[in-house]
């Protein structure tokens, strides 16, 4: 039989406590209590977070983790669009100051004491650039392009809108990109395909597109470079509303409508070359927001069998020290 020194090369020793600087793979048995240990791999999870305090779809998301914002969006049940703004800070939502313009499907950027909301539906598609201080909504640049479920990224002094399309009918859907620096929007490279419902991440000059219907549902992801945009690989499903964090080396795909019922709890990693399967979210939906990283993401509110409150927290893999027991079962 291969014993683990023969594998590892190097054998089990015998420690007082853990090693401040394990290797990954290592095993040690710590004498002082009697327990055996190695350093591996946590898998990634989603966690239950705190329910919004307004449950909606199609809101705008920003921030972090631990200072997440959510502004926006559509109530149902006869509610219609809007205006209500909620901060979290890792444990529960709190109330914000109101967006000037109530309205549904609209991108967001930025953090929670510097946000960005723009664009998105009100009697029809807007062009309303609003900034949050952490407080209160101010009035910036109008968006050149109005429209609606169109992707957003980056920072509220340097942001890019994409995609979505332009009410009321005829409903052309939208390529074309446009760039905030904190005041006005000016135009950027077009989107190899038009498309809308599609999910952003990173920044102004290192943004990703992905997912999105043109109108069919699209598993492609496009790269920008603060001019122009590539393909970059393909999700491994394709999706309409979903969210993602991150950025574009290292981002985070949830959620969405993949086409068939019941709608997506699917999550997907991307190394800026590729898309791989991650731990599902505990439920599935479409039109939620997102924010924050790859391995530390938030995902909140949408539409499940009904407009949703729920809060998950992502934790991506990661290394830890772990206890090693036996069955006899």
């Amino acid at each position: 039989m291969t014993t683990f020194k023969e594998i590892r090369g190097t054998a089990v020793r015998s420690l007082s406590s853990d090693p401040s600087n394990p290797e990954t793979g290592q095993l040690w048995y710590n004498n002082s209590i009697g327990v055996l240990k190695g350093y591996a791999l946590s898998a990634a999870a989603w966690s239950s977070g705190g329910n919004l305090t307004t449950a909606r779809r199609l809101m705008a998301g920003a921030g972090t983790q631990t200072a997440g914002l959510g502004a926006g969006g559509y109530l149902d049940s006869g509610g219609g669009n809007t205006n209500v703004t909620e901060e979290y800070n890792g444990t529960a939502w709190s109330g914000g100051g109101n967006l000037g313009t109530t309205r549904r499907g609209l991108a967001g950027a930025g953090t929670q004491t510097t946000g960005l909301g723009f664009a998105g539906f009100a009697a029809t598609s807007s062009n309303a650039t609003e900034e949050y201080n952490g407080t209160a909504w101010t009035g910036g640049g109008n968006v050149a392009t109005a429209r609606q479920y169109l992707g957003g990224c980056g920072t509220q002094t340097a942001a890019l809108g994409f995609g979505g399309y332009t009410a009321p009918p005829p409903v052309p859907l939208l390529a074309n990109t446009e760039e905030y620096d904190g005041t006005s929007w000016t135009a950027g490279g077009n989107l190899s395909a038009a498309k809308q419902y599609v999910a952003g991440a990173g920044t102004q000059t290192a943004g990703l597109a992905f997912g999105g219907s043109t109108p069919s549902i699209s598993a492609t992801t496009e790269e920008y470079d603060g001019t122009s945009w590539t393909a970059g690989g393909n999700l491994n499903t394709g999706r309409n509303t979903l969210a993602g964090s991150g950025t574009q080396t290292s981002a985070l795909a949830f959620g969405g409508y993949s086409g068939s019922l019941p709608r997506s709890a699917l999550t997907e990693e991307y190394n800026g070359t590729s898309w791989t399967n991650s731990t599902s979210m505990n439920t599935g939906r479409a039109y939620l927001s997102g924010c924050g990283t790859q391995s530390s993401a938030l995902a909140f509110g949408g539409f499940a069998t009904a407009v949703s409150n729920t809060t998950e927290e992502y934790t991506g893999a990661f290394l830890a020290v772990k206890t090693i027991t036996t069955s006899t079962s």
